[in-house]
């Protein structure tokens, strides 16, 4: 018997279901819990969002379960079988970059670091917030105070860039929320989707930690206060270029070197030598470079040079700085710096870069490191490069004053292609079963790569340049080029997910699919279901459902009827996500009826089987609506299909004869559901299929917590 006060332990199996539905263990647990529920209550109930939904569904089910004894013996089964959260791994995460050499100056901001890191936490957030202008050192402020006491911070040092290559956006906190979990030891499997969840999961694991957490180039209060930490042995820094205001935290102002400062600094990168030789120019250089750190690095070169300096830009020394370098680049280079600033890459390497100028790998590779040695570029991997923001901007603007705009946009389009091909033939290599709508897949193939994972794997690499080349195309009008783009993101959104990295890109797939003129016209339907799996895996089940309900009318327009029964189908998931399985069962049998039109025609290879998948769907809908004598009836004509291909169709006899197992459990034939686990147990193992192999163990501790 279920104790009828738990209340907070049937809410913390709920919050377990909600925050493991990016694994297969959390989305099968959830679903069982939802059909428990259908049965408790005798209607539909919808799947709670939040907290407060969580709580009060768990209050109404422990008050019934306490008056009825059979369900409170199936509550307690689910109970043992619920997912349990891994706990964070031992080994404190540092994610610093290397901090900045020469280090000069800074004393008081030091100071004031500290003495926020040590004071009294009394219920308020250690947070402080560096504030000065681009470039002149905040970040490496932070970063040297984070490398200089390692021992504040015993259980980790964390670091988040809060740029991206896009102007005018940043990740969300809902994507950084994600990132500081992983590496706090959360697999990316067990994030909750929405931002409350993430943001209550880190409040929760930081609680106990002594860690430093640096968000780097903020731009507002809201962008950051999710990420706030209130617990008392966790110190955040925000660096920003001015105070933001709305955050409750101790500001510290970082300004320009003094003149003193600014001279040892010349010291130490040239040598004193070189200091004491040119120390004629000491004077002029201190006054063209105006205490910025960055100026006076790459002004150091014409310490002990005969380089005539050109005139400074009144009031910017960075500018300043950045105009004396680019004069020192020779011609090809300079061109390449202009062609590769004229969209915001977030970090290329040599392949992503060649085609802006037609050069080389090996050639973009060398133009790469010799920018990045002046300083105009920043190097963030062995192989990756992305522009300062003030050099891009800069670059730009020569390029708009110096280059045709013929060529700039040539050039723009010269890398959104090599992006366009290499997607397309890492995500063709990745799921390579799936059918195609971009004309490059067949032209193309399938890169060469070990297996599928290394495939996604580079996929992953390259994914926010992959991002950004859908923006660099919708800008030019090349909306065919969008939506090939989006396609070739499929096999990553499928088997690894992380769509709030890419909503943005898929929204643009919509919007490109609305103007398509020569692309095939199923593209507009496959967009649209592109959008909808990434707004179901993010929790924005409404948007989802009108994209669905958007992509089977386009299907149905261009009389692509196997694009028709796809939408209707991922409607029908989508349904049973949300415990809506009256709904799903609808959905299912209407896809079903759409397949039997197919006949013939186009796509009629993939009709068994879309179908026998369709049984299984539509067997879980009935499990759900507690029809187990039909249920079992679908999901055993299904288990016969597959298993009659048992040597590509392990997987699905596997996941069916899951649901199957489920079924006679739920019939109280529990000796069968624990034989059906064993038999779909050992086909997953032969798919090396871990994910679906835990899924299945949360059903084995539910059956072996039933009685029999």
């Amino acid at each position: 018997m279920v104790d009828p006060f738990s209340v907070t332990l049937v809410t913390g199996a709920l919050s377990a279901a909600t925050a493991s539905m990016g694994s297969e263990m959390g989305k099968r647990f959830a679903e069982s819990m939802g059909g428990f529920v259908h049965r408790v209550f005798g209607h539909e109930t919808p799947a709670p969002r939040g907290a407060a939904e969580r709580a009060a569904l768990a209050a109404a089910i422990v008050a019934r379960a306490g008056q009825e004894p059979e369900r409170a013996e199936e509550l307690a089964a689910l109970l043992a079988a619920q997912p349990v959260p891994p706990l964070p791994g031992h080994r404190p995460p540092v994610l610093l970059p290397p901090a900045t050499r020469f280090f000069t100056d800074r004393r008081k901001q030091l100071a004031a670091l500290r003495q926020e890191a040590t004071r009294p936490a009394a219920g308020r957030p250690r947070l402080v917030q560096l504030a000065g202008p681009e470039l002149i050192g905040t970040t490496s402020l932070a970063l040297h105070f984070g490398h200089r006491e390692p021992e504040r911070f015993p259980d980790g040092r964390l670091y988040v860039d809060l740029r991206s290559g896009r102007l005018g956006t940043a990740p969300d906190a809902a994507t950084v929320l994600g990132y500081l979990l992983n590496h706090l030891g959360l697999p990316e499997d067990r994030l909750p989707a929405g931002e409350g969840d993430r943001t209550d999961l880190f409040r929760t694991l930081t609680a106990d930690l002594r860690a430093l957490v640096i968000l780097d180039h903020a731009t507002s209060a809201g962008q950051v206060r999710a990420l706030i930490s209130p617990a008392p042995g966790v110190l955040t820094v925000v660096t920003a270029r001015r105070p933001l205001t709305g955050l409750d935290a101790l500001t510290v102002e970082v300004g320009p070197l003094a003149d003193k400062d600014a001279k040892r600094l010349l010291g130490e990168l040239a040598g004193q030598e070189a200091l004491a030789a040119g120390r004629a120019r000491v004077p002029a250089l201190l006054a063209r470079y105006g205490g910025s750190p960055y100026a006076v690095r790459a002004g150091a070169r014409y310490l002990t040079t005969a380089l005539p300096l050109r005139p400074a830009v009144e009031g910017d020394p960075v500018r300043t700085a950045i105009d004396d370098l680019y004069q020192s680049l020779d011609a090809p280079l300079a061109a390449f710096y202009r062609a590769l600033a004229l969209h915001p890459w977030p970090a290329v390497d040599a392949a992503g870069a060649a085609p802006a100028t037609g050069v080389t790998a090996e050639q973009a590779g060398e133009q790469l490191a010799e920018l990045a040695e002046l300083g105009l570029l920043e190097q963030v991997s062995a192989r990756r490069y992305r522009y300062r923001p003030a050099a891009r901007r800069h670059g730009a603007e020569l390029a708009a004053a110096t280059d045709s705009p013929a060529a700039r946009k040539a050039a723009v389009a010269a890398m959104v292609e090599g992006y366009l091909r290499f997607a397309v033939r890492a995500d063709f290599a990745a799921l390579p079963k799936r059918w195609h709508v971009g004309p490059l897949f067949a032209r193309l193939g399938p890169g060469r790569y070990a297996d599928e994972g290394a495939a996604i794997a580079a996929l992953g690499e390259e994914l926010p340049n992959l991002v950004e080349a859908v923006f660099a195309a919708e800008e030019q009008g090349e909306y065919d080029t969008v939506c090939q783009l989006v396609e070739a993101l499929w096999a990553w959104q499928l088997k690894v997910g992380r769509v709030r990295e890419l909503l943005p890109a898929l929204r643009a797939g919509v919007r490109a699919a609305a103007r398509l003129q020569d692309l095939d016209r199923r593209m507009v339907g496959r967009m649209h279901t592109q959008l909808a799996f990434g707004l179901l895996e993010a929790e924005l089940y409404e948007e989802a459902e009108e994209q669905l309900r958007a992509a089977a009318a386009a299907a149905q327009d261009v009389g692509h009827l196997l694009g028709q029964a796809t939408a209707v189908e991922s409607l029908g998931l989508l349904h049973l996500r949300r415990w809506r399985f009256a709904p799903a069962l609808a959905c299912f049998e209407e896809a079903d009826q759409v397949l039997r039109r197919i006949g013939n025609g186009e796509g009629a290879k993939d009709v068994p089987r879309a179908r026998a998948l369709l049984q299984r769907h539509r067997g879980r809908a009935l499990s759900g609506l507690g029809e187990f004598a039909r249920a079992a009836e679908l999901l055993a004509d299904a288990l016969e299909f597959f298993r009659a291909g048992l040597g590509t169709e392990r997987y699905n006899a596997a996941r069916t004869l899951g649901d199957l197992a489920e079924v006679r459990l739920l019939a109280g034939s529990r000796d069968q559901a624990l034989a059906l686990i064993e038999e779909a147990d050992e086909l997953l193992a032969q798919e090396g299929a871990e994910v679906h192999l835990s899924a299945l163990d949360v059903l084995r501790r539910r059956a072996r917590a039933t009685r029999g």
